[in-house]
């Protein structure tokens, strides 16, 4: 009890430094993970290498592809491709479904891409939908969060959901069928979220950039078709990747496969983009690709997300070392909650720790030995229980968890809006989420 009070109390921390005292996120971030790695009984030792581990290891998978996506974006938006792109989206959807359609983008494009990479991806086209139209950013960008979410924690092939039903022995298409039904309910929700709620709250794409210098770039802009590119390729090269990596090999075992494996990696992929943005241009210049150039502007740019999302990868690491979430699963395993069980053992775990894909790994192991005593025999049962602990693992984003810094900070989100958009977003999307698997369950075992 006192760790998980402790959790709270740094939770609250966080809050307080960077909303009342305006502290940076990176500083409030790192003193929370020393102040509960302290407190909590951790070998002083330990903290330094969990922050140090946290912060490496999360920047190891995402910290060039936000510079790369960073890069992209600056180009787009520069170059006026952005703007080209948007013209006709919002021909296509209009500018009362940008929401939806950004819901969706993010739906489909995080079964093979994981959501923080699809996220820095597509927030070029984000801001620039939203300057387009004249809408406040946060409604498409909390509909993009939450749509990669969804399938990111709900639909194989995404790795979280693969392992679990590894783990449990679940059969995989059937995960794969309750997941899509299952997302589609809770993408839907998450839509409505985004539209009557976070689009509410005002929050310009661009502040600097006028409805003039948008027309301006417009008339310079490069095709929509050669504005999409940069955006598009490094998506199809992840993809490729992902089929490549399914066990059955569609791909072969050959030369094609290590070429589509080497060029599918996220930071191959998004370095790729980054050279077709380069294209973008009418007159590229040597400048644009200097310290004091459009490059040189991205990487000051991205430098700011990098290091919260690295803090919050330490502050995450550091609850993942103390025990906390183990208390946690154990003390609601206790409790005969039938379905219900699994999805509120990885929501405290996910909650307490940051991560959905431990969430779900460390939930089904959980769960394993509980299997027959709980009636989860049968090949629907299994699946379905899968289910549960995915939605259990969406609930909720907040501080340690980097894809909330990369959402509030691309999104020009405080850390007070972030909490009220994307942390409660995250938490509807994951309870809509159980709720569909408990009807399932009664329909269906």
């Amino acid at each position: 009890m006192l760790l998980i009070l402790l959790l709270l109390g740094c939770i609250a921390l966080i809050i307080v430094l960077t909303v009342r005292l305006h502290l940076h996120p990176f500083l409030a971030l790192l003193g929370a993970a020393i102040t509960y790695g302290l407190c909590s009984g951790m070998a002083p030792a330990t903290v330094v290498t969990s922050i140090s581990d946290g912060f490496g290891n999360t920047l190891n998978k995402i910290g060039i592809v936000i510079i790369g996506g960073v890069i992209i974006g600056t180009f787009l938006e520069r170059s006026g491709g952005a703007y080209a792109v948007t013209e006709k989206i919002l021909r296509l959807v209009g500018q009362r479904h940008i929401s939806l359609a950004m819901a969706m983008i993010g739906y489909i494009v995080s079964v093979p891409v994981f959501g923080d990479s699809g996220f820095v991806i597509l927030s070029p086209l984000n801001k620039a939908l939203a300057k387009r139209a004249r809408i406040s950013l946060a409604g498409p960008a909390i509909a993009l969060a939450l749509g990669l979410t969804v399938t990111h924690c709900l639909v194989p092939p995404t790795p979280g959901p693969i392992a679990a039903a590894g783990i449990l022995g679940a059969d995989i298409g059937l995960v794969i069928l309750f997941g899509l039904v299952v997302s589609l309910f809770a993408v839907f929700v998450g839509w409505l979220f985004a539209v009557r709620i976070a689009s509410r709250v005002q929050i310009d794409p661009d502040p600097e950039l006028s409805a003039t210098d948008v027309e301006e770039r417009l008339r310079q802009a490069p095709s929509a078709v050669k504005a999409v590119i940069p955006m598009i390729l490094p998506i199809g090269l992840i993809v490729l990747k992902s089929i490549s990596d399914i066990p059955a090999h569609p791909l072969g075992d050959g030369l094609a496969r290590h070429i589509v494996g080497f060029l599918g990696d996220p930071i191959l992929a998004i370095l790729i983009g980054v050279l077709f943005a380069f294209w973008l241009p009418a007159n590229l210049q040597r400048s644009m690709l200097s310290t004091s150039g459009w490059v040189g502007d991205a990487i000051r740019d991205s430098a700011n997300i990098i290091v919260i999302t690295g803090a919050g990868g330490s502050f995450g690491a550091v609850l993942r070392n103390s025990a906390v979430a183990n208390i946690l699963s154990q003390s609601i395993g206790q409790a005969h909650l039938g379905i219900f069980l699994p999805f509120l053992i990885a929501a405290a775990i996910k909650t307490a720790q940051g991560s959905s894909t431990v969430a779900l790994v460390t939930t089904a192991s959980f769960m394993t030995p509980l299997i027959s005593s709980m009636g989860f025999d049968s090949a629907v049962s299994k699946a379905l229980l899968v289910t549960a602990i995915s939605a259990g693992a969406m609930v909720v984003s907040h501080a340690n968890d980097s894809f909330f810094w990369v959402v509030t900070q691309m999104s020009r989100m405080d850390v007070k809006t972030g909490y009220k958009l994307h942390t409660v977003g995250t938490a509807i999307i994951g309870l809509t989420s159980i709720l569909i698997v408990w009807v399932l369950s009664l329909l269906f075992c």
